[in-house]
Order: C-alpha cells, then structure tokens, then sequence
C-alpha cells in the first residue's frame, strides 16, 4: 500500500513539474524579446490603425519595413481621403514624402532612436523590458503585456501589447488615456521576421514614384529579385525628376510672419534643392480656397485671439492666434512648388500623418493634410501640446 501511495506521489510531481515548465514567467518572456531583438535582422508587417482622438474613429492602412542597421519605410494610408505619407530613412538621411502631391521634406534626424512608435518592434519591445511593472497574461494564441505608454504625448498612459506565442510578433496594440479610454487600436494583418526586400525598396526615388502611380504598397518585400547582401543600393541617383538631390540641405531662417521656414528655392529638372518638391500640375490641381480649419482642441487656459489676414500670394493663407497660458499661431496655406529642407529637424508622429519640428526658442511644427500645409509656431507651446492640436485638426474641415 505504501508502495502504492509512494508511486502516486511521484506521478503528481513529474505531472505537476511537466505543466510548470510549459508556462512561461514574465521574466522569461522578457529574456527571450530581448534575445529577438539582439538577432533582429529584417521585419515587415501590415496593419490596421484606428484613431480614437476626434467626433470619428479615423482608419488608416499602415506598412512597416525595416532592415539592419537602420533602415526604415512606414507607408501611412488613409483610405478615406485616399493618400499615403511615407518615411523613409535611409543612408541619404530622414524623408517624409507625400508622393501623390509631389511633396517631400528631408532632414537630419535621428529618428526614430529618440521617440518611440508603436507600429515598430523595438519601441514595443522596449515598452515591455523597460517597465519594471510591467503584468502579463497570456490566452490560447498569445501573450498580453500591460505596459506604461513611452510615447511623446502626456495623454497616453498605458498600453496592451499581444506578442504570438510561436515567435513573439506583435498582432495587436491598444494604446489608453488616463480614463482607460483606448485611444489607438493597432491591429496587425500579418507580421514576419527576416524579410527579404528588394534593392531599392528603400529608396527615396522608388517610393515618390510608386506613390505618384498608386502603389503604395511598393516598398513591401517582392517576390523577385531581392537584395542578397543585405545591403541597400548605394547608387541612389537622385535627379530634378523628384526635385531632390544630394547636396548640403540648406539652413532655416524665419519668414515675414515669425515662423522658422526652410530657404525656398524653385526646383529645376537641371538644379533642384535638397528635399524639394516638383511638380507645378499636381500642386494648382489642388489649389483654391479652403475656409479656416479650426482644431477641436485647444490646450486649458488657452483661448482664440485673432484670425489676422494675410498677404494674398496665390496660397490662400490663413493664421489663427492664440494666447493666454500658452501663446502660439497655427497658418494654414495651399503651397506652390518649391523647395523645402531643414537643416535640423525631428520627426514627429501627429496619429495618421507625420509631421517635422524645427528650431530651438522658437519652435514650428509642419505637417501636410489633404494637400494642405499647417504650420504652428510657439516659443512656449509644449511639443505634447503642438501633438495635440495639429492630431485634432486631421478631421476637420474648412468653415
């Protein structure tokens, strides 16, 4: 009987044993994300994002392409409207291109090191390891991290994050607000490690082209020749074509209305300035009047000064002042052609488009939306704060 018993006790150990081991602790998780990223190589996903931050959710298609050591594509399209922004980084520096309206900015940046983005492996990688606090939980398919939000925005606080349990690609991402309000839903159509791009699909010419032909898709991985070396294609010819070529970018100085804009130059097929934009048909096919686009959000103790007018020079400008705990103007222009580079600049994810902030005392934020350039400039307005109001303007509409 004692035999028996004594025999029983064992099988409950090793079963008991057995069934520990195949449940992972955070920690081991979090060991193994980290052993993942040290070996990343390559990824691209597709995914869903919606936004949560105006009177209707806002969808946008997002494709997300990176290779070692640094090189980046993040297609951003909005259906609705029917226009994708890329960035793209690559060894010629950061570009953000609005291809359908021939419109590119480049610029010096580090990005996307020094700001998180939570459609990138690393930056949700790095939420998990780096929050001591972090919960897990997991379901049949996946493990479900509860994390503090590192974003440049005060109003996300928290965030969930869904990594396959076969090999820890993200599927989803809901970011929330201080209420628990989830504010982004990021939800992936698919998502592989070391992928094979081909030469130029992070180029900057390839992608302004396939933009302007309605593929936006281009910068994904192809099914035929792919770059064996993992290396991107260092002839990189840039010519007038895009407007944009390899030279020095040129410096910032302020305009006639206070803002810090970028030296303007009128591209040529034989001479065009670093980050221009080409194109005179695509640009006075959108040209025309377009109200006053007021954001739905304006920061506390903030109110509207004046809507002084502007100088007509064929742009259809407007300014918005505003003042009180914080003081700043929001110009809204439909611009002719010309040339744009910043000598200096970071890149700013606004929710759906991408915006560049320039300067140190004086800063500006300028963005594109719906061929439309808003500019806002503030010596005392948070960057928080600038995210704020230029992600409250993306579904507004002329008055």
């Amino acid at each position: 009987m004692r035999r028996i018993s004594w025999m029983l006790a064992m099988v409950m150990c090793v079963t008991l044993l057995l069934a520990g081991c195949g449940k992972k602790s955070a920690d081991d998780v979090v060991k193994d994300l980290s052993d993942v990223v040290s070996d990343l190589n390559s990824y691209h996903g597709t995914a869903l994002m919606t936004l949560h931050t105006g009177d209707t959710p806002q969808e946008y298609k997002v494709d997300i392409s990176y290779r070692k050591p640094s090189y980046y594509r993040i297609a951003m399209t909005n259906e609705k409207k029917d226009v994708t922004q890329i960035v793209l980084r690559n060894d010629e520096g950061v570009f953000v291109l609005t291809p359908s309206l021939n419109k590119s900015f480049r610029f010096k940046s580090d990005w996307p090191n020094n700001q998180g983005q939570v459609y990138l492996y690393e930056t949700l990688v790095r939420s998990i390891i780096g929050d001591a606090s972090r919960q897990l939980a997991s379901d049949d398919k996946s493990y479900v991290f509860d994390v503090a939000a590192n974003y440049n925005s005060h109003a996300l606080v928290r965030q969930k994050i869904w990594l396959s349990k076969n090999n820890y690609a993200p599927t989803q991402v809901q970011v929330s607000d201080a209420n628990a309000k989830v504010v982004v839903d990021l939800k992936f159509d698919q998502f592989a490690f070391d992928t094979k791009f081909d030469k130029d699909s992070f180029d900057m010419e390839r992608n302004m082209a396939s933009g302007k032909t309605g593929k936006a898709s281009e910068g994904a991985p192809s099914a035929g020749a792919v770059d064996s070396s993992g290396q991107p294609d260092s002839s990189g010819t840039i010519d007038g074509m895009t407007g944009v070529t390899s030279s020095t970018d040129t410096e910032a100085k302020p305009d006639t209305a206070g803002n810090t804009e970028a030296q303007q130059q009128t591209p040529s097929t034989s001479d065009a300035a670093t980050g221009a934009s080409a194109g005179t048909d695509a640009a006075e096919a959108v040209m025309g009047e377009f109200g006053l686009i007021e954001p739905s959000y304006t920061p506390a103790g903030v109110q509207i000064k004046d809507t002084p007018e502007l100088e007509d020079n064929g742009t259809h400008a407007v300014m918005l002042r505003y003042s009180g705990m914080y003081n700043y103007t929001i110009v809204e222009a439909r611009p002719k052609d010309r040339a744009v580079s910043l000598a200096a600049g970071e890149l700013v994810d606004i929710g759906g488009s991408f915006a560049v902030l320039a300067g140190s005392e004086q800063q500006t934020m300028t963005w594109m939306n719906d061929g439309i350039e808003f500019r806002i400039t503030s010596a005392d307005l948070p960057v928080s704060e600038m995210i704020q109001i230029a992600a409250s303007i993306q579904d507004q509409s002329g008055k």
